[in-house]
């Protein structure tokens, strides 16, 4: 799941078949670490493994990948295990160093080589501060307190290795996470192919865009309809939300989080199922009801052999071409459809929608705005 910004954090997913193997996040990783390496700087040694309490009351336990102390900084490192997620940080070194810290300062935290800084306002650190998330550092703070017996006066430096590598690949250059990944975390546990990832990142890209002041947001089901509603309207990186199939999530943490305008862009079959009623997009949730496309066309002025090729087309871009070679234009009449679907969702809260069609090579086949014609 490169494109996803956060591990995999809710309950199972039931699959069939081979029961998927949970893994653990990096917030538990580096707690791992850093509780290791306080130990060995307290005169206990470097335990291996070294037991955790996760926020649920769980107590794993990680073995040292790394260690070392020298001149009164204590090094341990952990390797992170994403279990059967395809997590981009799977495989990855969690580094903790510690050091005493100034009588009366808690435990502080710096970014080590691979984790990133946060630069822009939205997130919950604010700007200039290391991108380490409020849970991994209660956590942190715990397991040191479980050795000092109180939380103590240390300095804990965070690092991934070839950390800034792979924040190329998610959400944090947009969201203005620079230099490196993230360590997340809020369970603890990495469950395997669950949605939570993408909703959570979906979420930090709408607070950061209101951090910044944006006016216009726009969620894309995919890379080729964000390019294209990006060229359409001249947004900037932070104004667009990787909404993927979730324009339901992406709608409802809008309703609760407002801005004035805000635009879904997806292709073909994405938009039809949409208009049909469906806030999940994936095709697990099924596919297009091919006909009521059909019905639609028709209403459309369409006549009965044109709804006979749309209802037994085999996708719904089959279907639209059937209309197109009649000089029948499904596009608008779909995102009508589908914008009243998404005005329904955040009704109330302000928020004028608006829907936008591109096919595969970009071009807008579609377009329903809200009645409110806002203007960019």
């Amino acid at each position: 799941m490169q494109r996803n910004v956060t591990e995999a954090e809710t309950e199972p997913n039931e699959a069939p078949g081979k029961a998927l193997r949970a893994g653990w996040t990096t917030g538990a990783c580096a707690t791992a670490a850093a509780k290791a390496a306080w130990a060995a700087l307290c005169g206990g040694g470097f335990p291996d493994p070294v037991e955790i309490t996760l926020p649920r009351g769980q107590h794993p336990a990680f073995a040292l990948a790394e260690s070392g102390l020298a001149e009164g900084t204590a090094m341990a490192a952990v390797v992170k295990d994403a279990g059967d997620d395809p997590d981009v940080t799977h495989g990855a070194l969690v580094r903790a160093w510690v050091r005493r810290g100034a009588p009366g300062s808690g435990v502080t935290f710096a970014a080590g080589p691979g984790v990133g800084t946060v630069t822009l306002p939205g997130l919950p650190l604010p700007p200039g501060e290391p991108a380490i998330n409020p849970v991994p550092r209660q956590m942190i703070r715990d397991a040191l307190a479980e050795i000092s017996g109180a939380v103590p006066d240390a300095e804990v430096t965070i690092g991934i290795d070839d950390g800034e590598a792979l924040a190329r690949r998610t959400m944090n250059p947009r969201l203005g996470i620079l230099g490196g990944l993230s360590v997340l975390g809020t369970t603890g546990i990495v469950v395997p192919y669950s949605c939570s990832a993408w909703i959570h990142s979906i979420h930090r890209g709408v607070d950061v865009a209101r951090g910044m002041g944006l006016a216009h947001l726009a969620g894309a089901t995919g890379d080729a309809s964000e390019r294209a509603v990006a060229r359409l309207y001249g947004l900037r990186d932070q104004a667009l939300i990787d909404m993927g199939d979730f324009v339901g999530g992406m709608l409802k943490y809008l309703r609760a989080h407002p801005v004035p305008r805000v635009t879904v862009a997806g292709g073909i079959a994405k938009i039809t199922k949409l208009a049909q009623g469906r806030l999940d997009l994936h095709s697990r949730r099924g596919t297009v009801d091919m006909p009521a496309l059909a019905a639609l066309a028709r209403d459309l002025g369409g006549d009965d052999t044109l709804a006979a090729r749309i209802a037994s087309s085999n996708t719904t871009p089959e279907a639209f071409a059937h209309a197109a070679a009649t000089g029948l234009s499904l596009g608008d009449a779909v995102a009508a459809r589908a914008q009243a679907v998404a005005a329904a969702v955040v009704e109330g809260s302000g928020i004028a929608v608006d829907v936008v069609i591109f096919d595969r090579e970009g071009r807008l086949i579609g377009q329903a705005p809200s009645p409110r014609n806002l203007r960019r």
